[in-house]
């Protein structure tokens, strides 16, 4: 059985001590593809190295709602590198725009700031032809408000998606995929289960948002990709569908959006 995690962060300082070591182990657990998603400049950079280093990897490079600088000429001047760094690796294993959205759970101060942030890197995925990954949280109502009004040509992911029934209605009607994470296998994700019932098996897309999210049975330690079995088994359960499919359905899914 072959797994593949759609969102990862491998470049985070978290793996900093034994990053090569938890990226081989995770290959040879069965999870032979996995997304390293950028958050900022930094993070976009160090994500298409790692793409550009192991055949298994491929990088999606943005600025996150939670990453917007304090001032906007350097949002501007980042959003920029952004462009510039996404077009000289289009072809290389770079395969979307992301991590991009609206989150005002952490931040309410700069939401019109966030809003002008997403809708920019949505007009770079549209010229680079690239889908998008959207964090959205505590912000459906703008999200599927901005995405309506700036249509993305090649439609994208919501990645680690709230148990928001109605976002996830529209989001679908929109074309977009829903990726699910750890916080599904919590005990207490009972709004979860119904909204997991919703997606259709090709929209499908599971994650572990490494080192974030650790799903049951191992929740409160690190996470890393060799978790990313255990959203597909909390599927499979869900769903009444083994996990043998619930994982070539995904593995298929992810290659189909980031055109692997």
């Amino acid at each position: 059985m072959e797994l593949f995690d759609s969102h990862s962060h491998y470049n985070d300082e978290k793996f900093d001590e034994d990053r090569e070591q938890v990226i081989a182990e995770t290959y040879n657990s069965g999870v032979t593809r996995f997304i390293v998603a950028g958050y900022n400049l930094e993070s976009s950079k160090k994500a298409i190295e790692m793409s550009q280093k192991y055949k298994f990897i491929y990088s999606i490079c943005g600025i996150s709602p939670n990453d917007i600088p304090q001032f906007e000429a350097e949002l501007w001047k980042d959003i920029g590198e952004i462009s510039k760094i996404a077009s000289q690796n289009i072809g290389k294993k770079l395969v979307a725009i992301g991590e991009i959205g609206l989150d005002y759970y952490w931040n309410k101060e700069n939401k019109e700031l966030q809003k002008q942030a997403f809708i920019k890197q949505i007009e770079l995925a549209n010229k680079l032809n690239l889908p998008i990954v959207i964090h959205s949280r505590d912000a459906s109502i703008d999200t599927i408000d901005i995405l309506t009004k700036n249509p993305v040509n090649k439609k994208g992911i919501f990645h680690c998606c709230q148990p928001n029934q109605e976002m996830v209605r529209q989001a679908l009607e929109l074309g977009f995929y829903i990726s699910f994470a750890g916080p599904i296998t919590f005990k207490n994700a009972k709004n979860s289960v119904d909204v997991v019932k919703m997606v259709p098996l090709d929209r499908i897309l599971i994650e572990t948002d490494s080192p974030y999210l650790t799903p049951e049975p191992h929740r409160g330690k690190r996470n890393d990709s060799r978790n990313v079995k255990y959203v597909a088994q909390k599927i499979s359960e869900i769903k009444n569908v083994n996990i043998e499919e619930i994982a070539k359905i995904t593995y298929e899914n992810a290659n189909r959006i980031f055109e692997i």
